[in-house]
């Protein structure tokens, strides 16, 4: 399915809220209702999306991922579109929170099994990584390998600065020429930190 692109929320709060409403419904033969969903990073919405046949009273619950942009100041008008699909597509983005993937019932689609799987390895991984120590200024950081930059230059290892124009981030001082450099996503790259002493 393609884009969907509307000039309003129709009243809704939000992305969320208003794809939350769309998977919620009543027919004569099933009723759909979202358990918990999460829109992350503002571009890509994740549910759990419970569907039980009244004939049946057979429940399932499989995963929707919406892929969204959100832009209330479009120049001509169309402030919110999303694509939507489920997992049985094998969908590529695969960062669906655990508290999502752990209401969904069994499945036999291989390309769903797959996505599932592949959700959870990000997860692990984004644990591994928030478990991992920052840079804090006064430390060094040593690389495992040189790391190139704009300038042409290499280095492995940084003195780590405060960053005067942002609390929230540090610079990295050249120990051999004094430049300062930003690193970004550095902590996917393997580091050792020494503490000053």
């Amino acid at each position: 399915m393609g884009w969907l692109y509307m000039q309003s929320l129709k009243g809704y709060s939000g992305p969320r809220q208003y794809l939350d409403a769309q998977f919620t419904f009543t027919k004569p033969e099933l009723t759909s209702r979202v358990l918990r969903s999460a829109l992350v990073g503002m571009n890509v919405y994740y549910a759990a999306i419970e569907h039980i046949r009244h004939e049946t009273n057979e429940r399932m619950v499989f995963a929707a991922v919406c892929l969204v942009r959100y832009n209330p100041r479009d120049r001509e008008g169309y402030i919110f579109g999303y694509k939507d699909m489920d997992e049985t597509v094998g969908p590529n983005e695969a960062n669906c929170p655990e508290a999502i993937l752990d209401l969904l019932t069994p499945t036999e689609y291989p390309y769903a099994k797959a996505w599932r799987a592949r959700c959870r390895e990000n997860a692990a991984a984004r644990r591994a990584l928030s478990r991992k120590p920052s840079p804090r200024p006064g430390q060094t950081i040593v690389f495992d390998q040189a790391l190139s930059f704009r300038d042409g230059r290499s280095f492995d290892r940084f003195e780590v600065v405060a960053n005067s124009r942002s609390h929230r981030t540090v610079l990295f001082r050249a120990m051999d020429t004094g430049g300062l450099y930003r690193i970004r996503n550095v902590k996917k790259l393997t580091y050792r930190l020494i503490d000053p002493g």
